[in-house]
């Protein structure tokens, strides 16, 4: 903060750089499919992107599985809450691809782990960092599935997003963020992100 005014804005995208945020909801749970070890199971229900680049929030059902992997291709830099370990996982179903070797990710929750030395929710960062928690979680998203309400997923997965592109533009603003431990005690973690 400088003289009063406030947080400084982050810094835009490099010109035509394409940063996309993505999460995905699924339609099972691990206990659903048999284990952690089956993620390719558990079906996506909804996916969502935010482009940096075209300033908008794309929505894609399981049946456009496929077009959300090709949106993904074309970023410049894919950034996600444990991306790499789940939800390319989730979505290597409905490709031939391994995507942790083709896409260019920044996964922040791997990022945190590695710098904080244990895991740290994506709710206890949004709390300290923004003020701000989540609507809900990913159990709810699968009630929601199997009640078909797609809108109320869509809804949510679009507020994950939003929270992960606020946290990363933050970390990228201010070289580190906050985060919550499970006494209620603020951390101050210094990272190295970039816009």
């Amino acid at each position: 903060m400088t003289g009063g005014t406030g947080p400084l804005p982050p810094e835009p995208p490099p010109r035509g750089m394409d940063i996309v945020y993505f999460d995905l909801e699924t339609q099972r749970t691990a206990n659903d499919v048999g284990g952690w070890d089956r993620k390719h199971e558990m079906g996506m229900s909804v996916g969502v992107t935010y482009s940096s680049r075209d300033r908008r929030y794309e929505i894609f059902p399981e049946s456009r599985a496929e077009a959300l992997i090709e949106r993904l291709r074309r970023a410049d830099l894919v950034v996600g809450f444990n991306t790499v370990r789940f939800d390319y996982d989730v979505l290597m179903a409905y490709t031939i691809l391994d995507l942790r070797e083709n896409l260019v990710s920044l996964d922040l929750l791997q990022d945190v782990e590695r710098l904080a030395g244990h895991r740290v929710k994506l709710e206890d960062i949004a709390q300290a960092t923004l003020g701000v928690g989540k609507t809900a979680d990913g159990l709810d998203a699968i009630r929601w599935w199997r009640e078909g309400k797609l809108a109320e997923i869509a809804k949510y997965c679009c507020f994950d997003v939003k929270v992960t592109r606020l946290v990363h533009e933050y970390g990228a603003a201010h070289k580190q963020i906050l985060y919550n431990d499970r006494f209620g005690r603020i951390h101050s973690l210094p990272v190295d992100w970039k816009l």
